[in-house]
């Protein structure tokens, strides 16, 4: 007589229920594993080291460099009204590049005057003789110490540009960048040099309690003390660069180079509608040049301006 065993659909559906538990599980970790990326630095990879431009960013307590394919650069040429900052820029990025001693640069002054469009275009005239710029905000220099080392073994010179410097009281990436600049206890690099713009010439807010002469309810024993102290990041920069509000003519000398830039013919027409835009803008600067050449080539479909 045959016998069958009854099949265990008990074990079974048991078998079911967990999987739907594990499922489940797996569908609520892959959930949570997505929004946890978001959070997360990307994996650390090296850069490609064929580009000319790259931006640094603060990731916890290092960094990451990434390369910028499409910098934003264009000739030298382009710029009007600073001859003498520009020359001594580039004679100074010039030794830097034959390894010879070179300093630190620090461009203050007028907004709009082309401190950040000099060293932009500082990569269209040096790239090809192996100079690369690196982007780096104020909020990421904390972590330039992990950036040097790796600078140090490439064999490309660097400039480490910070645009629109400023710095409150107070705050941590001052020291960071005092110490980037004079290289700390261990030796500065020799292929990376940093070059800063900014609308303060010591890059730190300066009250009248910081005069000598100053009396308040309030003062410090020691207000020289405080003043040294805010001078001293300025002064780590070997060259000072300092930007002029322009005149009339040099507005429409930085006007007539964009105009050329784009292939057009600087007339009566045009020198009458830039003081116009000049006027409205309550501005004569490069960047008010610029952005009333790009309005004027927008009117006569022309090929957009590269700034």
């Amino acid at each position: 007589m045959l016998r069958y065993n009854r099949f265990p659909f008990d074990k079974l559906l048991q078998n079911m229920k967990k999987f739907k538990q594990f499922k489940s599980f797996l569908q609520l970790a892959h959930s949570v594993l997505l929004r946890l990326d978001a959070y997360l630095p990307p994996e650390s990879k090296e850069p490609d080291w064929d580009a000319w431009a790259f931006r640094w960013q603060r990731v916890g307590q290092k960094g990451i460099l990434t390369a910028l394919p499409q910098p934003h650069t264009f000739p030298l040429s382009h710029l009007a009204a600073i001859d003498q900052q520009t020359q001594i820029l580039v004679r100074n990025t010039a030794q830097f590049l034959k390894g010879r001693p070179a300093n630190n640069a620090l461009l203050t002054g007028a907004r709009g005057t082309g401190k950040s469009s000099l060293i932009k275009a500082l990569l269209y005239e040096f790239g090809e003789q192996g100079l690369r710029l690196i982007e780096v905000d104020k909020n990421d220099l904390l972590s330039l110490s992990h950036l040097l080392p790796i600078l140090a073994k490439r064999s490309e010179k660097f400039i480490i540009f910070c645009d629109d410097l400023s710095f409150d009281d107070g705050d941590d990436g001052y020291k960071a960048l005092k110490t980037a600049l004079d290289g700390g206890l261990s030796m500065r690099c020799e292929n990376v040099l940093v070059y800063a713009t900014s609308n303060r010439r010591h890059l730190m807010p300066e009250y009248m309690a910081d005069n000598s002469g100053y009396t308040g309810s309030r003062g410090e024993v020691h207000p020289q003390e405080t003043v040294e102290e805010k001078v001293s990041l300025s002064d780590r920069f070997g060259l000072w660069l300092s930007f002029y509000p322009f005149s009339q003519d040099d507005y429409l000398a930085a006007v007539e180079k964009w105009i050329q830039a784009a292939q057009l013919e600087m007339n009566e027409e045009v020198t009458a509608a830039a003081l116009q835009w000049s006027l409205s803008r309550g501005n004569r600067s490069g960047r008010t040049a610029w952005q009333f050449v790009c309005d004027w080539i927008g009117q006569h479909e022309r090929t957009p301006l590269q700034n």
